[in-house]
């Protein structure tokens, strides 16, 4: 760990807690009240003292013998305090329970909202098992201490306050000698408090850590299997664990040393007030009642500071957690909405070109360059194709296109001659998301049937219309094959379908949102050749009359567009006509004469 590392670390928990609370407005509205019955609570609880001092001092040893109506009177009065007490112990849990629920589920969905925020460069450079311990195990660590340590923290704040207003009242020489025994423990717990918040942030880190290497042995299950490699994959998550291990054997050192402290000055502060206290009782000071009062008094000033070490031990653990989706919060997404800022224009109406002005960009500063000096312009309703050999930039295009990265250099628009061009990152997601449509290469699918998976084009759709949808693309039989038709559900990440199937829903989808620009990523790769032909007639009825931009190794696409575009390096070295860029030498025709003889199962020539 790096010295930068630890310092960003030991952000105080106070600071943590205030940036935390300017995100929780619901929490900060529901302490008044809580705080109001914590004392109420508290203040019950020293009445038992109070009793017993007078039963003892005027009761018992009244002149004229024991005063049984003062005594009954007594017990009748702590009788009835002690079931207000228990009623306001009842109604605070209560009210901190669900005020710290319903803030802890804003928190939640506003890190799981702005997870979603952030652009896929940013997604992709963190572990996804990383960002969702923070939206869910980091959360859930804050919950668990708001509703355990947070009630015990405020009745214990509330019982050392009303406990020590008692013991001034009857003796103020032992309340300071109390304090003063405690003066060592609050330099202690601030040096141990600094400390917990180093060693649980690693705590939290090594959590999500597991989660990470956890999640990906399960999603790439076939491959372990497939490669052999259980064993190295064992190890991995094997080591994550021992991580994790070490981290929590080290934070538990430290809370030791927190508990070990309180408890010996807590055993220290008790001897000293009955020596200093039958002390005070020979010379006169104080009665034998005021005496045992200030005892009970006492354990109610130490209870809250033999159990600190486990508050403050889950309280660290939670802050680190928090801070930790603080941080994320804290995030600025780099592609971000302009309506967010009280801007954001609408697309116009009808099909929408695509204008690049020598756009470029980099995956980061110090990159290479995915795209350079990108100057073109994509008309209406052209089917255009987006070919090259890997790594050239394809993907870059459509990333761009739909606005999920923004170019870190030149422009990009949207729109056309007659309704005037828009700059992209000026274009209202709402507007965006409406009018752009993108089929990634997976064609991911949801944890849901076919017809709900297609209802993500457009909500609300009848199961009829999700059957129309999928006839008009020629898709009819094929759903009648299914078990259930739309009904069918389709699993995690759509693993019930083969992945050429995935790709049909995904289409499906597509066309029911019925978007005016279409792009579609590598979307006819990887299947079977009957498949691809339901793919083929499908994605020709899609692209039908709208503006598509198609990134594909399988040149048949390329064959039956309106245009190709040939990016190699990051420049688009090539445009034409399929006929016309075949009958020339270059990129595009060594390319296309590659894939004729994979098709067609000839060796490449050597030499």
């Amino acid at each position: 760990m790096t010295t930068a590392e630890i310092e960003d670390r030991r952000e105080g928990a106070i600071a943590t807690l205030r940036r935390g609370l300017r995100m929780m407005p619901e929490f900060r509205r529901g302490l008044p009240v809580t705080f109001a019955l914590a004392l109420v609570a508290t203040a019950g609880r020293v009445v038992v003292p109070i009793a017993v001092q007078q039963v003892i001092d005027r009761g018992l040893a009244a002149p004229g013998g024991p005063d049984m109506d003062l005594v009954r009177n007594l017990v009748a009065i702590c009788a009835v305090v002690v079931l207000l007490t228990g009623v306001a112990v009842y109604r605070m849990n209560v009210r901190l329970f669900r005020t710290t629920e319903t803030a802890l589920a804003g928190l939640r969905t506003r890190a799981f909202r702005h997870v979603h925020d952030l652009s896929v460069l940013h997604q992709q450079g963190q572990r996804r098992g990383s960002l969702v311990s923070r939206v869910t195990s980091d959360v859930d660590q804050l919950s668990t201490f708001m509703q355990w340590g947070g009630v015990l923290g405020v009745v214990s704040l509330g019982q050392l306050l009303v406990a020590t207003v008692v013991m001034f009242v009857y003796s103020w020489q032992l309340t300071l000698l109390v304090l003063a025994c405690f003066v060592p423990l609050g330099y202690a717990v601030r040096f141990f408090a600094r400390r917990l918040a180093v060693v649980y942030g690693v705590v939290r880190e090594r959590v999500g850590d597991v989660l990470a290497a956890v999640s990906e042995s399960v999603v790439g299950a076939s491959t372990v299997r497939a490669y052999g490699v259980r064993e190295r994959t064992a190890a991995r998550i094997d080591s994550a664990i021992g991580r994790h291990y070490r981290s929590q054997v080290e934070a538990q050192k430290t809370t030791a040393a927190v508990f070990v402290s309180g408890e010996f000055i807590a055993s220290v502060a008790n001897a000293a007030v009955i020596v200093v206290g039958v002390l005070l009782g020979l010379a006169g000071d104080i009665t034998a009642g005021t005496l045992i009062a200030f005892l009970f008094l006492v354990s109610l000033f130490v209870a809250p500071v033999q159990t600190a070490s486990e508050v403050l031990n889950e309280a660290q653990n939670a802050v680190a957690g928090f801070k930790r989706v603080l941080d994320i919060l804290d995030t600025e997404p780099d592609v971000r909405d302009p309506a967010q800022d009280g801007g954001g224009r609408t697309l116009p109406d009808g099909p929408l070109g695509v204008r690049f002005e020598r756009v470029g960009f980099r995956y980061a500063p110090d990159a290479r360059p995915a795209l350079t000096g990108v100057d073109l312009e994509i008309a209406l309703r052209r089917r255009v194709a987006i070919v090259g050999e890997t790594g050239s930039g394809k993907t870059t295009f459509a990333k761009l296109v739909t606005r999920l990265m923004d170019p870190t250099e030149g422009r990009l628009s949207l729109g056309s001659a007659d309704g005037g061009w828009v700059p992209l990152d000026e274009v209202a997601f709402a507007s965006l998301r409406s009018r752009v449509v993108m089929v990634p290469q997976d064609g991911y699918l949801f944890d849901a049937s076919v017809a709900a998976n297609v209802r993500y084009g457009r909500p609300g759709l009848t199961d009829d219309e999700v059957v129309a949808a999928f006839t008009e693309l020629g898709l009819g039989d094929w759903l009648a094959g299914l078990p259930d038709g739309v009904a069918t559900p389709v699993g995690q990440r759509g693993e019930s379908l083969s992945a050429g199937e995935r790709q049909l829903v995904a289409i499906a989808r597509a066309y029911v949102a019925d978007p005016d620009l279409l792009v579609l990523d590598e979307a006819t790769s990887a299947v079977d050749p009957a498949t691809e032909r339901r793919l083929t007639e499908a994605l020709d009825r899609l692209t039908s009359g709208r503006t598509t931009l198609t990134i594909a190794h399988r040149l048949s696409t390329a064959e039956r567009a309106d245009e190709v575009l040939v990016v190699d390096a990051g420049r688009v070295v090539q445009r034409g006509s399929h006929d016309e860029l075949v009958a020339v030498e270059g990129p595009y025709a060594r390319l296309h004469a590659s894939w004729r003889r994979s098709s067609t199962g000839q060796t490449e020539p050597v030499g």
